[in-house]
């Protein structure tokens, strides 16, 4: 399979099956001389791990991260850094039904157009457990980020039709709250609203945005590795997403120039903008603004009530699947959401480090 290695500079290589023996990741890239145990790792993990809800996935998992390689005495050598997580609550009988027939909403029936075989446990590699390497790869790449003064945070903004009041915004509130909404108020509303679909037997959908702060200009490229199209990339790689925008997004069909413009000024002595419209990207470059965006999320496919499909005969069928399922995707989302901008942010700007010769200079000159 083709396809798992993400970035360029500072890369990725994901492994690993649902109901396999473990996943992980391998990071090649990462600089000599950062701090880094495991315990750094897995506050990350935690944020995604299933069973911490009863709007979760009951599988118990404590996704337990072990570093193979690459850390000596605390710090990064420079090598390539192993990261594993093992499985040790599959119940893989629980997907044995579905060997036959195709679940919609998945991609069991493009995994056998494609291959013609799968791993249907699960989903394999297709499944949300997939995510764990990303999450323990970026939150490497969030460290080294945060060691230049850049933070990235992702929260969920709205589940169903119920959205946050950002003048209630709290940011404990993301980690403490079962939806990871920063507004206590709405998530309230939102897992009452949760609590009717899983009476349902029905699931829901909803969006992530994410801001990244203290990204200076210049960062991204200006035709095919633009930041906004290499995050874009990035964030529509995770399964569940269907949608992405950047800055006021969509809403720009419907604007006019004169309003969706961001006029410049002067403040403090340096170049920035009245207004954020842009989102911090201009021209595929950061404009030193905070980069906003937002990740549009599905409803979890997997929902208890019976279905029309199709079987390996060619006969249609109703299902209704067992195993264990989120009623919904967002909140566990949102640190992959995370994860993946500070992946996509660290590799351009590794990649801009050659971008100009006072760059080099001040890395090679005068020695």
């Amino acid at each position: 399979m083709a396809g798992s290695i993400f970035g360029r500079h500072f890369s990725i290589q994901t492994w690993g099956e649902s109901h396999g023996k473990a996943l992980g990741v391998v990071i090649d890239g990462c600089p000599a001389g950062l701090d880094l145990c495991e315990e750094d790792i897995q506050k990350y993990l935690n944020r995604r791990k299933p069973g911490q809800s009863k709007f979760a996935t009951p599988r118990k998992e404590g996704d337990e991260v072990q570093i193979l390689s690459g850390i000596f005495e605390g710090k990064t050598t420079g090598t390539p850094i192993s990261l594993l997580v093992p499985n040790t609550s599959q119940k893989s009988h629980d997907y044995s039904e579905i060997a036959t027939y195709y679940r919609p909403g998945h991609a069991d029936f493009t995994f056998d157009a494609k291959y013609g075989f799968r791993d249907y446990r699960g989903g394999g590699r297709s499944s949300g457990r997939e995510t764990i390497g990303r999450v323990a790869g970026g939150a490497v790449a969030s460290m080294i980020l945060k060691e230049l003064g850049i933070s990235v945070m992702a929260y969920t903004k709205s589940i169903g039709d119920i959205s946050i009041d950002m003048s209630s915004f709290e940011k404990a509130a993301i980690y403490e709250t079962p939806t990871s909404m920063p507004d206590r108020s709405a998530s309230l509303k939102a897992e009452a609203y949760l609590e009717e679909c899983m009476a349902k037997k029905d699931s829901a959908g909803g969006v992530v945005e994410c801001i990244i702060k203290g990204l200076p200009a210049g960062i991204g490229e200006p035709v095919f590795d633009k930041l906004d199209a290499s995050l874009s990339k990035a964030i529509m790689s995770i399964g569940a997403v269907k949608a992405f925008e950047i800055g006021d997004g969509f809403a720009v069909a419907s604007s006019n120039g004169s309003g969706n413009n961001d006029a410049f000024c002067i403040k403090d002595g340096h170049i920035t903008k009245k207004t954020n419209h842009a989102g911090g990207v201009l021209g595929g470059i950061s404009d030193g603004d905070d980069l906003i965006f937002r990740a549009y999320i599905k409803p979890t496919p997997s929902i208890f009530r019976t279905q029309q499909t199709v079987n390996k005969c060619g006969e249609e069928i109703d299902v209704s699947i067992k195993g264990r399922h989120d009623p919904i995707i967002v909140p566990r989302a949102v640190v992959v959401v995370e994860c993946m901008a500070a992946l996509t942010v660290l590799d351009l700007m590794f990649d801009n480090l050659s971008s100009r010769m006072d760059y080099l200079k001040q890395i090679y000159g005068d020695k």
